[in-house]
Protein backbone atom coordinates (compact mmCIF):
# COMPACT_ATOMS: atom_id res chain seq x y z
CA UNK A 1 0.00 0.00 0.00
CA UNK A 2 1.34 3.66 -0.55
CA UNK A 3 2.47 5.70 2.23
CA UNK A 4 0.72 8.97 2.95
CA UNK A 5 3.04 11.60 3.61
CA UNK A 6 2.85 15.84 4.46
CA UNK A 7 5.26 18.41 3.18
CA UNK A 8 6.23 21.77 3.85
CA UNK A 9 6.84 24.30 0.93
CA UNK A 10 7.43 27.77 0.41
CA UNK A 11 3.88 29.32 -0.96
CA UNK A 12 5.16 30.30 -4.47
CA UNK A 13 7.11 27.05 -4.84
CA UNK A 14 3.89 25.29 -3.50
CA UNK A 15 2.07 26.86 -6.52
CA UNK A 16 4.27 26.10 -8.83
CA UNK A 17 4.33 22.25 -7.59
CA UNK A 18 0.29 21.85 -7.67
CA UNK A 19 0.18 23.96 -11.30
CA UNK A 20 2.62 21.17 -12.60
CA UNK A 21 4.83 23.89 -13.48
CA UNK A 22 7.69 22.61 -11.31
CA UNK A 23 8.26 19.18 -11.75
CA UNK A 24 10.66 17.88 -8.98
CA UNK A 25 10.90 19.19 -5.38
CA UNK A 26 14.25 19.51 -4.24
CA UNK A 27 14.77 17.78 -0.66
CA UNK A 28 17.86 17.92 1.50
CA UNK A 29 17.77 14.26 2.90
CA UNK A 30 19.46 14.71 6.54
CA UNK A 31 18.34 11.88 8.93
CA UNK A 32 15.20 11.17 6.58
CA UNK A 33 14.24 8.62 4.47
CA UNK A 34 13.03 9.73 0.80
CA UNK A 35 9.33 8.97 0.04
CA UNK A 36 8.30 6.01 -1.62
CA UNK A 37 7.92 6.25 -5.24
CA UNK A 38 3.79 6.17 -5.65
CA UNK A 39 3.35 7.44 -2.43
CA UNK A 40 0.76 10.56 -1.99
CA UNK A 41 2.42 13.80 -0.14
CA UNK A 42 -0.10 16.48 1.02
CA UNK A 43 1.28 19.97 0.96
CA UNK A 44 1.44 22.15 3.59
CA UNK A 45 1.75 25.98 2.18
CA UNK A 46 3.84 27.30 4.59
CA UNK A 47 4.95 31.24 5.01
CA UNK A 48 2.00 33.55 4.99
CA UNK A 49 -0.51 30.76 3.45
CA UNK A 50 0.06 28.46 6.50
CA UNK A 51 -2.47 25.75 5.01
CA UNK A 52 -3.06 22.75 3.56
CA UNK A 53 -3.61 23.30 -0.31
CA UNK A 54 -3.39 20.28 -2.35
CA UNK A 55 -1.56 16.98 -2.76
CA UNK A 56 0.98 15.06 -5.15
CA UNK A 57 1.65 12.04 -6.12
CA UNK A 58 5.58 10.92 -5.93
CA UNK A 59 7.06 9.50 -9.29
CA UNK A 60 10.56 8.63 -9.85
CA UNK A 61 13.47 9.82 -7.44
CA UNK A 62 16.60 10.89 -8.03
CA UNK A 63 18.96 10.26 -4.96
CA UNK A 64 22.68 11.03 -4.67
CA UNK A 65 24.96 14.01 -3.68
CA UNK A 66 23.36 17.60 -3.99
CA UNK A 67 26.02 17.79 -6.99
CA UNK A 68 24.66 14.01 -8.72
CA UNK A 69 20.79 15.68 -8.03
CA UNK A 70 21.38 18.83 -9.54
CA UNK A 71 23.32 17.54 -12.77
CA UNK A 72 20.07 15.59 -13.55
CA UNK A 73 17.53 17.13 -12.99
CA UNK A 74 18.49 20.99 -12.45
CA UNK A 75 16.97 22.08 -15.56
CA UNK A 76 14.78 25.22 -16.64
CA UNK A 77 11.87 22.68 -18.42
CA UNK A 78 11.40 20.74 -14.79
CA UNK A 79 10.80 24.19 -12.92
CA UNK A 80 14.03 24.10 -10.91
CA UNK A 81 15.97 27.53 -10.01
CA UNK A 82 19.25 28.47 -8.42
CA UNK A 83 17.27 29.20 -4.90
CA UNK A 84 16.93 25.14 -4.83
CA UNK A 85 20.27 24.51 -5.93
CA UNK A 86 21.65 26.20 -3.05
CA UNK A 87 18.86 24.99 -0.81
CA UNK A 88 20.31 21.48 -1.22
CA UNK A 89 24.05 22.85 -1.37
CA UNK A 90 26.38 20.99 1.72
CA UNK A 91 23.72 18.17 2.30
CA UNK A 92 25.62 14.47 2.12
CA UNK A 93 22.33 13.66 0.28
CA UNK A 94 19.19 14.96 -1.54
CA UNK A 95 16.61 13.88 -3.69
CA UNK A 96 14.79 15.01 -6.39
CA UNK A 97 11.13 14.10 -5.76
CA UNK A 98 8.83 13.94 -9.52
CA UNK A 99 5.79 15.31 -9.21
CA UNK A 100 3.17 13.47 -10.42
CA UNK A 101 -0.68 14.23 -10.81
CA UNK A 102 -0.92 17.34 -9.28
CA UNK A 103 -3.88 18.70 -7.34
CA UNK A 104 -5.01 21.42 -5.53
CA UNK A 105 -8.24 21.22 -3.20
CA UNK A 106 -11.03 23.46 -3.53
CA UNK A 107 -10.63 25.23 -0.06
CA UNK A 108 -7.43 25.92 1.95
CA UNK A 109 -6.93 24.20 5.50
CA UNK A 110 -5.50 26.94 7.43
CA UNK A 111 -2.99 26.17 10.53
CA UNK A 112 -5.37 27.35 12.60
CA UNK A 113 -8.60 24.95 11.72
CA UNK A 114 -6.08 22.04 12.32
CA UNK A 115 -4.89 23.27 15.67
CA UNK A 116 -8.52 23.81 16.96
CA UNK A 117 -8.82 20.20 16.28
CA UNK A 118 -4.69 18.92 17.18
CA UNK A 119 -3.70 21.61 19.75
CA UNK A 120 -0.13 21.98 19.43
CA UNK A 121 0.10 20.26 15.92
CA UNK A 122 3.08 21.21 13.88
CA UNK A 123 3.58 21.21 10.21
CA UNK A 124 6.76 19.18 9.36
CA UNK A 125 10.21 21.49 8.72
CA UNK A 126 10.43 19.60 5.40
CA UNK A 127 8.28 16.43 5.87
CA UNK A 128 7.16 13.24 7.41
CA UNK A 129 5.24 10.10 6.63
CA UNK A 130 1.81 9.90 8.33
CA UNK A 131 0.29 6.32 9.58
CA UNK A 132 -2.87 4.97 11.45
CA UNK A 133 -3.03 6.75 14.83
CA UNK A 134 -1.55 9.92 14.02
CA UNK A 135 -3.75 12.44 14.99
CA UNK A 136 -3.04 14.50 11.68
CA UNK A 137 -3.29 11.40 9.62
CA UNK A 138 -6.83 10.16 11.39
CA UNK A 139 -8.32 13.38 11.85
CA UNK A 140 -7.34 15.55 9.11
CA UNK A 141 -5.62 14.07 6.28
CA UNK A 142 -7.91 11.04 5.43
CA UNK A 143 -10.53 13.14 5.00
CA UNK A 144 -9.21 15.26 2.46
CA UNK A 145 -7.76 12.26 0.58
CA UNK A 146 -11.41 10.66 0.70
CA UNK A 147 -13.09 14.61 -0.40
CA UNK A 148 -10.61 14.49 -3.14
CA UNK A 149 -11.11 11.18 -4.97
Amino acid sequence: MAKLYVMSIRPGYARAVLEGRKRFELRRLTGLEPPEEGSTVIVYASGNTQSIVGEFKVGRLVIGSPEKVWELVGREQYGITLEARRYIEGARRAVAIEVREPRIYGSMVKLEKIRRIIPGWNPPHSYEELGEGDPFYELVAKHLLARTT
